[in-house]
């Protein structure tokens, strides 16, 4: 596989290693300079890639991730924050070439939010307990509540009717935690998922990238989870 890889940061490092530690060539690795509106991603310079890989600041991605899909490639997103232009990017998608963005790659945190609906589906059923997220990430993470915790969050209020509240907490060098507690009267039920490093991303990613070659159209981390065809 040939890919490009579109920001510089821990975790486009941690990408561009998983990429050669898998025998794939990095074609391209493309960082902030000189890449002010995505003036950097070129059809030149994208020349010959068969995916991308961003991972950059909410500031910057939309336009990235524009860039990339107008040049075909089939786009695999890491970056928070961007909610309000996901629709105008998967519109591009499904003309130009293929968008997966995730708030989060691990499969374990995937498989989290499949126990904590069947969980909230359940409680749902029993008023007297209530629900509550714990957002726990590194005090350098730019955005608050996480993404993941706000995809959670969705997901049991639109498969559980369940309203979850989010704390967060940004602090130390922690990777990422979320806690979800069912708290009632006399008992409680707590799930939690922990990253002990962030390359479980990284790995998530470029597995995700794998998946997109040579697809059209938009996907979710589900998609390639369960490896759906199409």
């Amino acid at each position: 596989m040939r890919a490009v890889v579109v920001g510089t940061g821990r975790m486009g490092t941690l990408v561009k290693a998983e990429l050669e530690a898998r025998g794939h060539e990095v074609t391209a690795w493309i960082g902030e300079d000189g890449n002010a509106d995505g003036a950097a991603l070129t059809p030149e310079r994208l020349r010959g890639a068969e995916v991308a890989i961003e991972f950059t600041v909410p500031s910057s991605a939309p336009r990235n991730i524009e860039r990339l899909l107008e040049a075909g490639l089939a786009v695999v997103s890491g970056t928070t924050g961007i909610a309000e232009a996901l629709p105008r990017l998967e519109h591009a998608a499904r003309r130009y070439g293929a968008l997966l963005h995730a708030t989060n790659f691990s499969v374990g945190l995937h498989l989290m939010r499949q126990a904590a609906a069947l969980l909230a589906r359940g409680f749902a059923r029993h008023p007297e307990f209530e629900a509550h997220l714990v957002d726990l990430h590194h005090a350098a993470k730019l955005d608050a509540p996480s993404g993941s915790a706000l995809t959670l969050a969705k997901q049991l209020r639109e498969e559980a009717s369940v309203e979850v509240p989010i704390t967060s907490i940004r602090t130390g060098h922690v990777p990422g935690t979320h806690t979800l507690s069912f708290e009632g009267p006399h008992e409680s039920v707590t799930l939690a998922h922990a990253v002990r490093d962030r390359a479980v991303f990284a790995a998530g990613a470029v597995t995700a990238a794998e998946w997109m070659r040579g697809r059209h159209g938009v996907f979710r981390l589900d998609d390639v989870l369960a490896g759906r065809e199409g």
